[in-house]
This record gives C-alpha cells, sequence and structure tokens, in this order.
C-alpha cells in the first residue's frame, strides 16, 4: 500500500431491513463531517435484498398490510428531531407514492396501488418494501466516491474480535471485527453494526410444553411466530382451530387462513362486507386476556389545534415522582400521571373542536383538572362537571377490560355482542365527532419521548417494569393505538357473520386433555368451550437472549461478548428482560461484565433499543434520535476515536 494513501475504513451493518436503511440514512448523513477523506467499505449483510429485509420483501402475499397509514410512516429525520448529525427530511411513504417514478415499480399491481394511494391509505407490505428498497439506494447514493457499498446476501452466524495488526495504533484493547457469514466466508471490518430486526425463539415455558404435547398426541400447534414464515397447511380445512391472541399477528394469519385460501369479500346486501368461503379455511375460534379485538386505526386528524405536549408529564414531574419514592412502582405512581396527560389531551381536543360538548370553556377545564389528582374521585367529579355525555368521557378500565364483569350465557350471545363491539369500534374509530379518541391517541404516542427518564431510573421497580409497563402498559397502548385498519375489522365481522370466527372471551384459557389428546379452551366470559385438534398462539415472539434462534446473538451469548439486560429489585432479586442490553447513549453492545464494546453495535427490537423502526413524521421520534447517536459513534470509532467514558 502507498504510506500516502489513508487505509480504508469499514463497517458491516448487519440486517438490511427498516432499521438497517436508517443507519445507512445516518451514517450518509454525517460521513462528509465525521469521515473526510479516507476511503470507507460499508459492508451490507442480509440473506434477503437490502430494504425490505424479511418481513417487508415483495415475495410475500399481496394480502398483507402496514397496519400504519401511508401519511404515517417515514425514515427520515426533520426539523422536529433533536440530534447531533445533519437533517436530512424525506418523504413519508405516502409523499414518495405520489412522486416516485412508476418505472421503478417492478410490476403493475404496485404501479396500480401507488396511483391508488392517498394519505390515508394502508398500504400493502410489499408496497412498502419498495420504499424500503428505495430508501435504501437513497442512501447509498448520499455517499461520495470514497465510499464503497458491497452487499452480502447471506446470514451473518457469529462476530469476533481479533487482534489489530501491530503497524496499527489500536484504538481500544479489543481488535477489529470478524462477521462469520453462514456460507463459511468471513469479513474483517473495523465496526460492526447488527440491526437484526425481530428474531425468532424456541419455545420455552407453557409454549415448550404445548410443543410436547402436540408432538405427542399428533396435534398442530403454532407457538409464538411470526405467522407469515410458518407452515399453515397444518391447519385443516374445516377444523376447529383454538387462537389466543388479537394483535397484528393473529390479523396475519386470519388474512392467511381466510382470504389467503381462496376465499372472497363481497358487498353485503345491507352495507358492509360479505365473506364468500372457499371450503378451504379452518373453523378459526379466538381469545385473549381482554377477550376483544385491538381497536380500529383511526383515518382522519384533530380538528382542533395540537396540545402542547407535555402538560403533566413533564421532566420535572417526573423527578419530583422519582424524588418522592424509595421504590417507584409503575402502577400506583407513574400510571396516574400518564393516564393525566394522555385524558387532558382528550379534553383538550374535545373542548377546541366540539364545545358544544362541554360546559365550560378551555382555560377553566384546564385549571381545574391541573388541580385534582387522575384516579380519585375529585377527578371523576370535576369531569363530570365539564363533560355531561358519558361517552365523552376518558374510561381507562373500560377501555382496556370492555368485558369485565359481563357474563353470557351461552355462546352466542357472546358471538353477537362481539360483533355488536366491532360495529360500534368501526363506526366511532371513523367518526371525527369522536376526534377526542384521537387526541388520546396522539398524546399515547408523545408519552414514549418521556418513558426514557422514568424508566432508567435505578429506583424504578424491577418486577413493576416487567408487569406493569412491558406487559401491561405497553399491551394496552398496542390494543389502543396500534390496531389494524378498519378494512380488517369489517373482514373480521363478515367472517364472524359467516361462521368463519367464533369467539371465546375474556381470560381465555387453554388446558391439555392427555387422556383424549385435545387441546380445550374457554374463557371467564362464557359456559362455553371448544375442543380441537389445532392451536394458534397468535402473537410474535418476544425478545429472548437466552431463548433466541439466531445463530449470531447464541454465539454471542454463549461467549458473553452480549448480555441480556437484568434488573435488581431492592431486596436483590434478579428481573429478567430478555434484551440484548446496549448504552441507552449510542447504542455499543454491552457485554457480560458491564463493559460497552468500542467496535461493536446494535439497535432494533431485540435491544434495550427497542424504538419501532417506523415513525411518524414531525414526532422527533425516538428512534431517529438513537440511529443518528448511533452512527456517529459509528464513525468516530472507525477512525479511532475511543468511546464516552473511555475504552474497555
Amino acid at each position: 500500500m502507498d504510506r500516502c494513501e489513508p487505509p480504508t475504513a469499514s463497517i458491516a451493518v448487519v440486517g438490511a431491513g427498516p432499521r438497517g436503511i436508517e443507519v445507512l440514512e445516518r451514517l450518509a448523513a454525517s460521513h462528509c463531517e465525521l469521515h473526510p477523506g479516507r476511503p470507507l467499505d460499508i459492508h451490507v449483510i442480509d440473506p434477503y435484498p437490502p430494504g425490505g429485509g424479511k418481513v417487508w420483501r415483495f415475495d410475500q402475499s399481496p394480502l398483507l398490510r402496514l397496519n400504519s397509514m401511508a401519511m404515517d410512516v417515514t425514515l427520515f429525520t426533520d426539523a422536529s428531531v433533536v440530534c447531533e448529525g445533519p437533517i436530512d427530511p424525506g418523504p413519508s411513504l405516502a409523499e414518495w407514492a405520489a412522486t416516485v417514478s412508476r418505472d421503478e415499480l417492478p410490476t403493475s399491481d404496485l404501479r396500480a396501488e401507488a396511483d391508488a394511494v392517498v394519505p390515508i391509505t394502508f398500504p400493502t407490505r410489499r408496497l412498502g418494501g419498495e420504499y424500503l428498497a428505495w430508501a435504501y439506494r437513497r442512501a447509498i447514493a448520499r455517499f461520495g466516491d470514497d465510499v464503497r457499498i458491497i452487499e452480502h446476501p447471506a446470514s451473518a452466524v457469529d462476530v469476533l474480535d481479533l487482534p489489530d495488526p501491530p503497524e496499527v495504533a489500536p484504538a481500544s484493547d479489543v481488535g477489529r471485527q470478524r462477521v462469520v457469514l453462514d456460507d463459511g466466508s468471513t469479513i474483517d471490518v473495523d465496526v460492526a453494526v447488527l440491526t437484526l430486526g425481530h428474531l425468532d425463539t424456541e419455545p420455552t415455558g407453557e409454549s415448550a410444553g404445548l410443543t410436547a404435547f402436540a408432538s405427542r398426541h399428533g396435534l398442530a400447534y403454532l407457538p409464538p411466530a411470526y405467522g407469515t414464515e410458518a407452515d399453515l397447511s397444518v391447519f385443516e380445512p374445516g377444523a376447529d382451530v383454538i387462537a389466543r391472541g388479537f394483535g397484528l399477528g393473529f390479523v396475519d394469519l386470519l388474512v392467511l387462513l381466510t382470504e389467503g385460501r381462496g376465499g372472497r369479500f363481497v358487498a353485503g346486501d345491507g352495507g358492509g362486507l360479505r365473506y364468500q368461503a372457499s371450503g378451504r379455511e379452518p373453523r378459526l375460534h379466538i381469545g385473549s386476556r381482554r377477550g376483544v379485538p385491538y381497536r380500529t386505526k383511526l383515518t382522519y386528524e384533530l380538528i382542533g389545534p395540537s396540545p402542547p405536549h407535555f402538560r403533566f408529564l413533564t421532566r420535572a414531574a417526573i423527578a419530583e415522582l422519582l424524588d418522592a419514592h424509595d421504590v417507584v412502582d409503575f402502577r400506583a405512581h407513574a400510571w396516574p400521571l400518564i393516564a393525566k396527560e394522555i385524558a387532558w389531551a382528550a379534553y383538550h381536543e374535545l373542548a377546541h373542536a366540539h364545545p358544544d360538548r362541554v360546559a365550560a370553556p378551555w382555560e377553566a377545564i384546564d385549571v381545574a383538572l391541573s388541580e385534582v389528582q387522575w384516579g380519585t374521585p375529585a377527578w371523576d367529579t370535576v369531569v363530570a362537571s365539564f363533560v355531561p355525555a358519558p361517552e365523552d368521557r376518558i374510561d381507562f378500565d373500560e377501555l382496556d377490560r370492555p368485558l369485565t364483569g359481563r357474563w353470557f350465557d351461552d355462546a352466542e350471545s357472546l358471538q353477537e355482542h362481539l360483533r355488536q363491539f366491532v360495529r360500534d369500534d368501526l363506526a366511532r374509530r371513523a367518526d371525527p365527532q369522536h376526534s377526542a379518541d384521537l387526541g388520546a391517541f396522539n398524546a399515547f404516542l408523545a408519552v414514549f419521548l418521556q418513558l426514557p427518564y422514568l424508566l432508567g431510573s435505578p429506583k424504578m421497580s424491577a418486577t413493576s417494569r416487567m408487569q406493569d409497563f412491558e406487559d401491561w402498559w405497553f399491551g394496552f397502548f398496542s390494543y389502543y393505538a396500534s390496531g389494524p385498519p378498519p378494512q380488517r375489522m369489517e373482514e373480521l365481522l363478515a367472517l364472524s357473520e359467516a361462521g368463519v370466527v367464533s369467539f371465546l372471551g375474556a381470560d381465555t384459557w387453554v388446558r391439555m386433555d392427555d387422556e383424549a389428546g385435545t387441546f380445550v379452551a374457554g374463557s371467564a366470559s362464557s359456559p362455553s368451550t371448544i375442543v380441537a385438534r389445532a392451536l394458534i398462539d397468535a402473537r410474535l415472539p418476544g425478545p429472548s437472549v437466552r431463548a433466541t434462534a439466531s445463530p449470531l446473538v447464541r454465539a454471542l451469548a454463549e461467549r458473553g461478548d452480549i448480555s441480556e439486560l437484568v434488573l435488581v429489585e431492592a431486596d436483590g432479586t434478579l428481573v429478567s428482560t430478555d434484551q440484548i442490553r446496549v448504552s441507552p447513549i449510542d447504542q455499543r453492545v454491552i457485554d457480560a461484565a458491564g463493559r460497552p464494546h468500542p467496535r461493536r453495535f446494535a439497535l432494533g427490537a431485540h435491544s434495550t433499543s427497542k424504538a419501532p423502526a417506523f415513525v411518524r413524521p414531525n414526532t422527533n421520534a425516538l428512534a431517529l434520535r438513537h440511529n443518528d447517536a448511533c452512527a456517529r459513534a459509528v464513525l468516530r470509532a472507525v477512525r479511532g476515536e475511543p468511546e464516552p467514558g473511555g475504552t474497555r
């Protein structure tokens, strides 16, 4: 090598789905500032084409859709994003669909779909994948001629530390990174960034027991998994299938097992949809803890002005809350403050957009709400005094568990109640007269900006964080704010009326009948039970370092090169999170000894940096801030700067 030429630096981005693209975009944005005048190789590693990755690739059913409107999906920074790197705005999915050259879309179906997209469209995943592929091409085009992008259509199965060569002054006591691919080849780089997306896991706990039971008796069982990747042929036409879970994983399975098997939705005689069965569908019996489907996505915008956030969930209020308690319980201490913020936002919209439905001007309502604590009789009295109609009041308990205390003497009365629930939800969520619901929805999203200051405190109870936040609150958020498009709920209603789907009710239980060799399911809502030889746990697998199916994560964990975030209660009790531990500053991987790695980073759903990759424009999204901080740390690392706080 000519000594006058700087050596080529190198980065591996392992995973080329949405989060990998976002990291590449941020690398391109900061490259000229932080790594000028030196050649750079970026290795992009993914067995699927960069852009869509596994989940959003073109090669999937055209029936599957995003559960976000096209106007609510972006990968790019905008003026709202508070970050160190340059802001480089890009189009939302809706804006891209309106302007992308139709010659760039591979099929006539996708060209026709792009032509039909409006801001409130819920696009197909295939069109979403084309948006991602375009964003990938845009990101690599932002680099100069001194940057080379090298694609590797393979899976990484390990990442190893290498010693630096003697002639290179190491930036730390840890050498370069060797990425091992599943074809046996290796890539040596200065820095590795793991943007792995959602990972499959091996069955554990109850799922492991159900798997073994199904194997013994020749039954069909699908544990938590990405249903679009699973073999659904084991669920035979006409067979009774119990399904637990009403979230987005369930929606995908429902589509694939009905319309995906040749059924058709047609216009009904009295409006709505009617389902024409193909005869190849199983009979699906669906239940969950809540017992009702996720709330339908809202498809309009606020009528009144956007409220200023934050009114109650401020940094000062969070600091005061933490100071007031030796141990913070999320449900008891934090939720009242969060609930007050969300309810206040809903009433802000109600008072500004529908002033005829409140009994006082907003200024008086604002003062009254500020003087009482949420969840107390005083709060209920104040709200009732200025919101006369009960349907305009925010009742979180009723929203969260609408079947609590309700009993149905037979299966048919339960079915009709749930069908009416879906009808009412569809009508309300489509009606701007109930735009206070959107005020609450927006506040649910805004709350995420403040949660790190709360959850990151050592005073937060570990058990409460996992049970009350990760399980209950995050589930409630998903149910209220991350539900399916209206079309999917219209289809669910049609499937129920056609007898293809039946509802089990709340607190659904499943037991194994070893003597009969069957699954049996029932609920707390009705005396009816169902016996079946097939069961689906219709939910996505959560992150798990211990039970991961990823050879890469497993190899790193076995050596202690990555670690699971383990929380500690005040009494010393350890509480597992199952998430890969990364630095909150710049997403560096933290090993089993608690040391941040100077040349290895991780972002995404598998890690403690688990903010969703897709974000809404103009929301100062946490994921975009994480991406920027990580990309700039990566560029500093490849030029030899130590990480904040020193090296390992």
